[in-house]
């Protein structure tokens, strides 16, 4: 929020999002405000209790205007409430209505984890940007179905263009995925909403799913592939894969064939792996026997990207914990 990635503010109301969506209606309020709320039937052309409430809510009319005797007052203002009339709508536009939509949200948050430093970062916040978060259940936020909170209508007009990134262990040539447990039922962690936030990328128009993997890992002295040909354990289905990325690339898997989702990985893996995992999709038919890994995907190692980035190092860029840890240095360099 306050590095100004995070600035689309949605809102808590079907029609209202549906008219910001169609960029018919901005968060800057103006004179036309009035007509398009009209024209699309969101408040009467007579306003009761009802309008005045929902135009008071979202910082449409003033907080002090009050619907009294068929009229609006706000103290020794008024204005008619017949905004079927285009004069009184510019009457009240001028008189009454706030100067951009209020109530917007821009996180929905079931928890916050993270250093302490973040935690203070939270507690400090203005109370101003503190009214755009909105904590709320997991459920909530790990589901499109109504949960007793937002309807499932309005949960899909906020999460419009939605990108859902989250971490993995590894990932197979076929595309699936493995983030919560081994191959001998060896549990690592709970799946917890990557399942959901993968689904929902599918579902929602527009959306994208982004799982993030290191291509190696190592196991004492021995360093191993996170991009395996196959594993007996799965997270996410081949058949909802998209986008992965490794620290050597991105590899776009939706909508692609087998024979192109291997290549894209092969592409992002570790180049000590490459040949060998090359090998094991011709040897399945899954790539054609002539088909060889284009050069310039063929020095995916840890030393080319050291020397890639040895400038931007000295100058601060890519630290182990960008958004702060409470590791002493002596911790981050045992490791």
């Amino acid at each position: 929020m306050q590095g100004g990635v995070i600035k689309r503010r949605v809102y808590e109301d079907e029609r209202l999002q549906q008219l910001i969506n169609e960029e018919v209606l901005g968060e800057r309020l103006g004179p036309d405000t009035l007509d398009v709320l009209v024209e699309r039937g969101v408040i009467g052309p007579l306003l009761d209790g009802e309008d005045v409430e929902f135009l008071n809510r979202f910082g449409i009319l003033r907080p002090a205007v009050e619907l009294t005797g068929g009229e609006l007052r706000a103290g020794d203002t008024s204005a008619p409430a017949d905004l079927g009339r285009r004069e009184n709508r510019r009457l009240v536009a001028s008189r009454m209505m706030g100067e951009r939509l209020e109530g917007g949200k821009l996180v929905y948050a079931g928890f916050f984890l993270g250093p302490e430093s973040f935690y203070r970062q939270l507690r400090g916040m203005p109370e101003e940007q503190r009214r755009r978060i909105r904590m709320t259940s997991v459920l909530n936020v790990n589901h499109l179905f109504e949960s007793g909170y937002l309807t499932e209508r309005l949960k899909v007009l906020q999460r419009r263009h939605a990108r859902f990134i989250n971490a993995c262990m590894m990932v197979t040539l076929s595309g699936a995925v493995v983030s919560d447990g081994l191959e001998d039922c060896r549990i690592v962690s709970g799946v917890g909403g990557q399942y959901n936030f993968v689904s929902q990328a599918h579902e929602l128009e527009g959306a994208r799913s982004i799982l993030m993997c290191r291509a190696t890992r190592t196991k004492g002295r021995q360093v191993l592939s996170n991009v395996v040909y196959s594993y007996g354990h799965t997270t996410i289905p081949r058949h909802l894969r998209d986008m992965v990325v490794t620290e050597y690339g991105i590899a776009d898997l939706r909508g692609k064939s087998d024979r192109e989702v291997v290549a894209a990985l092969l592409n992002i893996a570790d180049s000590r792996f490459q040949s060998e995992l090359l090998q094991r999709a011709k040897e399945a038919r899954k790539i054609a026997a002539d088909y060889t890994i284009p050069d310039r995907f063929r020095h995916n190692t840890p030393e080319r990207l050291a020397d890639a980035t040895r400038q931007l190092r000295r100058e601060g860029v890519f630290p182990p914990f960008p958004f702060g840890t409470d590791f002493t240095r002596e911790e981050i360099v045992l490791g």
